[in-house]
Order: structure tokens, then sequence, then C-alpha cells
């Protein structure tokens, strides 16, 4: 999907509500759906809490930013709980404590240096860790999820999109949301019990202790800081530049909305959150341009949250997963296709590659590819080495 932007939008654009923001709000939601039905799940949640920050948190971004900016859940933080059934309260705590590292990275312009110190092939790399791991994720966990019916849904969502590209009157991800809500009703009765428990809920105040903080910060921080300073702050900055250069939007920026949103989150119950690149893309690749796109998005959630929260487990097993899946795939692609500007010079692209391929395939890869790469790339370039590739 060709989705680079020309530079001739203003510095503070309009957000704007039309069929492309409309149809780019639903790019990201295969990322975040299933983390967040998973973290409800394993840490017996509240989902009116996760539901109502979750969509508040994607309002206040698509407002203060105007741009694609997405709110995710932290990747590392709910595979964690997922497979280790963490309990809500050191979650919550683990987010606090996600925040005021930030804050602190933010604040001190470690943030800042940070960037000056890992050159750009590493973030591309960095990129396509995550985009060959979402791309797994796809394959393997989501469209084969229904079996046979999955499958030929999965492939009908597909040859949709594609022949729905570049067609800015009929949204794809939105048309993929509404086949699967179709494909819902007609193959899971169960569906119809959702309308059954509607009620009006508001997410409930909560102080974490400093017993829960200091555990999630062992446990949960600290595994998810080298993720976040990769995706959600340096690829995040890497992709608005791509798109979006007139803004200058700086790492501090971005640092200190990502601590607030995660410190404000662990006092409603929500999970902790971040930006990230692969959700920025997700958002351009299905028609997005401005802020308008996770506004809406978020009101999705909002109204998930505040009227649905009761049903959220019946929504949960009835929403086929191969769409999410497909949805999911395409955004990987599109992630993984920025790395074609570290094609033209000879250090850039296996220096990127050798990123990915850490980042993707070892345990805290994105910590050793994020400390060892940018070594590798200065040396290099210091050296006049010429790698393969």
């Amino acid at each position: 999907m060709n989705t680079r932007l020309p530079v001739t939008s203003p510095i503070r654009p309009r957000i704007r509500f039309n069929r492309r923001e409309l149809g780019g709000a639903f790019g990201d939601m295969g990322t975040d759906f299933p983390l967040l039905v998973g973290m409800v799940a394993a840490a017996s949640l509240d989902a009116c809490g996760v539901l109502v920050l979750f969509g508040l948190m994607q309002i206040f971004t698509g407002w203060m930013y105007r741009m694609p900016m997405p709110v995710q859940p932290l990747k590392a933080v709910a595979v964690i709980v997922i497979t280790q059934k963490i309990g809500g309260d050191i979650l919550i705590g683990g987010g606090l404590a996600i925040g005021l590292v930030m804050l602190a990275l933010a604040l001190t312009g470690a943030l800042d240096m940070l960037s000056r110190l890992v050159p750009k092939p590493v973030v591309r790399g960095l990129q396509l860790g995550l985009g060959l791991q979402l791309a797994t994720l796809a394959l393997t966990n989501y469209i084969k999820a229904d079996g046979l019916t999955g499958y030929v849904l999965a492939a009908v969502i597909f040859i949709m999109i594609l022949l729905l590209t570049g067609n800015h009157r009929v949204p794809a991800a939105l048309v993929a949301v509404v086949i699967g809500i179709g494909y819902a009703v007609v193959f899971k009765p169960e569906v119809r019990s959702v309308m059954d428990s509607i009620a009006v809920r508001v997410p409930q105040v909560a102080v974490p202790s400093m017993e829960n903080i200091g555990t999630g910060f062992l446990l949960l921080a600290l595994p998810q800081i080298a993720l976040s300073l990769g995706n959600s702050v340096l690829a995040t900055k890497q992709v608005a530049e791509d798109f979006f250069p007139e803004r200058k939007l700086g790492v501090r920026q971005i640092g200190l909305t990502y601590s607030a949103m995660n410190i404000v989150s662990a006092f409603f119950g929500g999970v902790p959150v971040c930006h990230g690149s692969s959700g920025m893309v997700g958002h351009l690749a299905f028609g997005a341009r401005t802020g308008g796109s996770v506004i809406i998005y978020g009101l999705f959630y909002l109204v998930l949250g505040l009227f649905f929260s009761n049903g959220f487990e019946t929504i949960v097993k009835v929403f086929p997963l191969p769409v999410l899946g497909v949805l999911l795939l395409f955004e990987a692609v599109a992630l993984i296709s920025l790395m074609k500007d570290t094609a033209a010079e000879p250090h850039d692209f296996p220096v990127a590659v050798l990123t990915g391929l850490l980042a993707n395939g070892l345990p805290y890869g994105f910590l050793i590819a994020l400390i060892t790469c940018p070594v590798i790339y200065f040396w290099v370039r210091n050296n006049k080495l010429r790698l393969p590739g």
C-alpha cells in the first residue's frame, strides 16, 4: 500500500471526520483488540475501566497530535500477563511504574540523547522485527482460529481489501469489520445475548499500592521499557517524520504523552498503553490522514465500555478472529515496507535486516538489538566496511 503523504498540510491541520478517516480508524484493530481481550481475561480486569480508558486515550492523542497517533496496549506487558497469569493489581501497578519511568526519561533528556545515538537503519530494523512478529501472529493464531469457515472468511476479506486499496469512497477496514459482524450474526447465535446485557457503567477509581507498583516494575516495566523505547518512541517518531515531516515531532513529546496516559490510566483500571509505529502505519494504510481516525476509533471503545462492558465476554467470543488477522497482516506488510528506504546505502540495509532478525528472533530481542546494532552500524561506517546485502 502506498501511504506516503505529500508535504503540503499545515503545521496544525484541521481534524477531519470523513470516509478516509473512518476507514483508517479500524486499521489497528487487529493488534489492539486481541491483546485487550487477553489481559481482561487473564488478569480478571473490569472490562469497563479497560475499554473506557483505552477509548479516552485514543481521543486524547487524536486531538492533541492531529495525526493518526494511536494508542496501543503494551505488547511485552500483554504477553507476560497473558502467559504468566499476572494479577490485575500488579498489572495496574506496573502500568503506573512504566509511566513514571518514561516521565523521568523524557524530563531528563535521556530520550533525546537516545534518538541521537540510534541511527535510522536500526529504527527501520526494529520496525521490521515488529512487522515480522505481527505477521506471524496473524498467520499462526488469528486467521486459522475458526477452522475452514474462518479461512474462507479471511480469503474474502483479503481479496476485498486488495480490491479496495486506494478507493477512498469505500473504507476497506470498515467493510472488513462490518463483514465480521455479519459473519458473527449468521454463524454465532449467542451474539443476540449482547443486546440483553446493555447497561450504563463508568470506571471506578482505585489507587495502586506501593507493593504492587514495585512488583509491577520488576515483572512488567523492566521487560517492556526496551520495546517501548524502540517502537513506541523512536520508531513512532520516524514514521511521523516519514509522513508528516513538517510537524517536527520530537521524542520528548511522545515520551510525555506516553507517561501521562499510563499514570492516568492506572487510577481508573486501565491497562498500560503506548504509542506505536505499527498502529500509525495501520491507520495510514487504510486511509487515515488526521487525528480524526484515532478519535473515531476511541469513540468505538468508549461506547463499548460505557454500554456493553457487561457483555464484553460474549462480544469477545463471537467476533471472528480471522477478520482481525487479515487487518493485522496488512498492517505488518505496511510496516515492513518502510524498509525500502535503506536499500540505497550499502551499509544501511544489512544493518536494518540484522536488527530486525535479532529483534524478532531472540528473547529480549528488542533490547539486544537496540544496544548492539547502533554499535555495529557506526563501526562499519567508521571503518568504511561493505556488508553483504
